[in-house]
């Protein structure tokens, strides 16, 4: 089945050209992990290295015989839906709420997908303009790993939702302006702070919150290469501003204004409601009024604020927008726990798998050697079905 076929509204032409500039970097300094460096520099190839070493099958790892429920396939309660308590939520029927289920997460997938292919796209520019090759060697691993997660992504809608939705506007005006920049930190900064940090705040809201075995594995193993994702950004990003001049900083953090701005935006999900005949307008405010949105968008920034301050973005105007957000004091949060974290709740879910098949090959092991003692038992008495005893052979 085409993809076409599968979209809520028509998405418009099979490809979406960005017109793209700035120069292709070669770099004639060899590298290699073990080699003595600067420290920034051992740090980035021992990310290298990690990234190589974590490499994964998304074919393999992830358990896709797990059943999905389209009309439930995140276990999404009633409170989380923006209709909840409006005047249209009286009127929904319990399939209605299973279609307004699916659709959110249609929706929201379908922007996780959307974001992870410009991620590929971004990682792969990175390895075209950077300057230095052990960030190029690490870009390389990354744009493998943003290949892996669309490809997963994309599986989930396809085999067990059946819907997907456009590219939202706001996701596709941030991807532009991150892709047509020249600059070849723009890459990273609005992939890897802005988009990928929101994203990850998404997936692991999601993965904390669902009960469904199949989401949350998908969630936690893309959570625990975006880890390291961010850590390169921050790591190249970090040395490379304090070369930057004031008028310089000032520039970028503009940048993060206005794509901190678009992503907020992006978190409504009016598309969903107006699917269900709800008019543009209205659905805005609908959204605008969700005591759950507020929370949710409130936590996707716990990723972003304290990475971009981290990194040394924190001018007056900066911290004046992350005020006006409501969101200035995530900038205490701290990112390096929230990594490790991600990292070991991915290897987690993996003991727990494998801990759980290794219990029911073991019980097909011991079943086997039950039926075979039962059977030998059976035949030295001569009491197996069918086979009469010694006497009524005679």
């Amino acid at each position: 089945m085409s993809t076409h076929e599968l979209y809520t509204k028509d998405p418009g032409a099979d490809v979406w050209q960005v017109p793209a500039s700035g120069a292709a970097r070669f770099s004639w300094e060899a590298m290699f992990v073990g080699q003595k460096n600067g420290a920034g520099r051992e740090r980035l190839l021992a990310l290298y290295q990690k990234g190589k070493d974590k490499q994964w099958d998304g074919a393999k790892r992830i358990d896709w015989e797990l059943e999905v429920d389209p009309y439930n396939p995140l276990g999404t309660p009633d409170e989380a839906l923006t209709l909840y308590g409006t005047r249209h939520w009286s009127r929904l029927t319990e399939k209605d709420k299973g279609e307004l289920r699916r659709h959110y997460t249609a929706w929201n997938f379908s922007q996780f997908l959307h974001g992870e292919q410009g991620a590929m796209v971004c990682a792969a520019r990175i390895v075209e303009s950077v300057p230095d090759l052990d960030a190029k060697f690490y870009s390389a691993t990354q744009t493998m790993d943003e290949a892996r997660h669309a490809e997963i992504f994309g599986r989930f809608l396809h085999e067990k939702v059946g819907m997907l939705y456009p590219i939202n506007d706001s996701l596709q005006g941030l991807l532009g302006d991150t892709l047509r920049d020249s600059r070849w930190d723009m890459p990273y900064l609005g992939m890897q702070v802005l988009i990928e940090g929101l994203a990850l705040a998404a997936f692991g809201m999601i993965r904390d919150t669902t009960d469904k075995p199949l989401p949350k594995q998908i969630l936690a193993y893309v959570m625990q290469d975006e880890a390291r994702h961010v850590a390169f950004g921050r790591m190249a990003l970090r040395d490379y501003y304090k070369q930057l001049t004031d008028a310089e900083l000032r520039e970028r953090e503009e940048f993060v204004i206005e794509g901190c701005y678009l992503m907020r935006d992006r978190l409504r999900g009016v598309e969903v409601l107006e699917n269900f005949g709800i008019p543009r307008k209205e659905a805005e405010q609908f959204s605008e009024q969700s005591e759950f949105l507020h929370l949710f968008r409130k936590l996707l920034f716990s990723r972003i604020v304290p990475c971009v301050k981290d990194i040394g973005l924190w001018g007056e105007r900066l911290q004046k927008a992350y005020l006006d957000m409501g969101v200035f004091e995530m900038g205490n949060s701290n990112l390096d726990l929230l990594m490790t974290q991600d990292e070991e709740i991915a290897e987690a879910l993996d003991r727990e798998r494998f801990a759980a098949q290794e219990a029911d090959r073991v019980a097909e092991v011991e079943a086997a050697i039950a039926d075979g003692a039962e059977a030998e038992t059976e035949a030295a008495t001569g009491t197996g079905t069918g086979t009469g005893t010694g006497n009524e052979a005679r």
